[in-house]
């Protein structure tokens, strides 16, 4: 499976700290019914084990869904799940080098805050760019937010899809229509909400719009 800009329209990434009695992988389904495009696990505290029986758990359900789900940061635990790839960021593996080891099947994107490392990306093989902190982030207290005019060099720099992340809401994403992104990435608009499915609903059509909007 390679990305198309339609998988790119809501990316959920996960975060387990709004559980409240309930499976990630519950969660996760829920956001599918609502109409989520991508998913991305992302586990920082898990151990090696846990880790991978939650991939190859989520991989089955995002499977029937006929959704991709990657895998933050860590390749291991992407081959051996079979998931459809990863997420790296600017700390973490070259992008060439997880393309060696994944093999072209697989999805690659790569958080690019400016448009040199957006170009970087591409060039040596990202499928598809994470940009932002768009707003401040309850859940990566020290992201640094990027100025609408820097993301917007960055879609229009690149040919491959863009996804704007960092504390979008429904409140909000208006105010980054017209940027030229392909989707919206979001984990606590999401995740925290009481009743994921139509949180999903509500994003994804106002993503669809901010989008459609854009390409007119």
């Amino acid at each position: 499976m390679k990305i198309n800009p339609e998988m790119m329209r809501l990316y959920a990434v996960t975060d387990r700290h709004w559980l409240n009695g309930k499976t990630l992988a519950q969660q996760v389904e829920e956001a599918l019914k609502g109409g989520v495009t991508c998913v991305q696990l992302r586990e920082k505290n898990l151990d090696f084990d846990s880790f991978l029986k939650e991939a190859v758990e989520l991989k089955k359900i995002c499977s029937a869904y006929h959704v991709p789900l990657l895998i933050n940061d860590n390749i291991e635990i992407a081959l051996k799940s079979g998931a459809d790839g990863v997420h790296v960021g600017q700390g973490d593996m070259p992008v060439e080098e997880v393309r060696k080891i994944l093999g072209e099947d697989k999805i690659i994107g790569v958080t690019a805050k400016t448009v040199e490392q957006a170009l970087e990306a591409q060039k040596h093989g990202a499928d598809y760019l994470g940009s932002g902190a768009m707003f401040a982030s309850s859940t990566k207290t020290d992201a640094i937010r990027i100025d609408y005019q820097t993301f917007r060099e960055i879609c229009q720099a690149v040919e491959i899809p863009v996804v704007a992340i960092g504390g979008i809401t429904k409140e909000n994403i208006s105010q980054i229509a017209g940027l030229g992104m392909d989707g919206i990435a979001v984990i606590t608009a999401i995740f925290s909400a009481e009743n994921i499915q139509q949180a999903c609903q509500e994003l994804r059509a106002l993503s669809e719009q901010i989008v459609s909007d854009m390409k007119k």
